[in-house]
């Protein structure tokens, strides 16, 4: 529901009726060259479905000094986590190793929420980013993609600096034990 006071729907739900509007494959392409970097002109009108936003041509979301191209990055990576296909993986797998943290961190929501396949190095490596949001992200996602190889990087954040990190790795290493049938020696 969209909060009060407000005339826009919320997010899901506009990015959902675009999926329904231009079909999924269609939805899927879209969001794959936005997150490869496409250029946002090209795709005004799936930017209005994608951001919850009614864009015009003129508006904020053409002006790349008020919008960074790192945003229309996630806004392709935040389609495939509420419509996802698994033509997107490699995109997704890809996106891992984006730039900038926001792409990155979307995708580990979408390989975390979709058990993406391919997705647990690129997890693995964003466990150390400067960023707790992203360390406890990317434990999370290794939770659900990682595999043997896997469980010293989330055991190593159970000393992480930062208290949501460690929260998170301890729930992953649970959840690694548990999918992997590992004992607890």
């Amino acid at each position: 529901m969209a909060p009060a006071g407000s005339d826009r729907e919320p997010v899901a739900v506009s990015i959902a009726a675009l999926a329904d509007r231009i079909g999924r494959p269609a939805f899927t392409a879209v969001c794959v060259d936005l997150l490869a970097g496409a250029p946002r002109e090209r795709y005004v009108a799936e930017l209005r479905g994608l951001t919850g936003r009614t864009w015009e041509p003129g508006d904020a979301v053409l002006d790349r000094s008020r919008w960074k191209d790192y945003w229309v990055r996630t806004w392709g990576a935040r389609g495939l986590l509420h419509v996802w296909d698994e033509a997107a993986t490699p995109a997704v797998v890809r996106g891992l190793a984006d730039g900038h943290y926001r792409p990155a961190e979307m995708c580990l929501k979408v390989a975390a929420r979709y058990d993406v396949a391919g997705t647990g190095d690129g997890a693995a490596a964003l466990a150390d980013h400067a960023l707790p949001r992203v360390r406890a992200q990317a434990v999370r996602c290794l939770a659900v993609t990682g595999d043997t190889e896997h469980v010293a990087v989330v055991t190593a954040h159970l000393a992480d600096e930062h208290p949501d990190v460690r929260r998170q790795a301890a729930r992953a290493l649970e959840t690694l034990r548990r999918r992997l049938d590992l004992d607890d020696t």
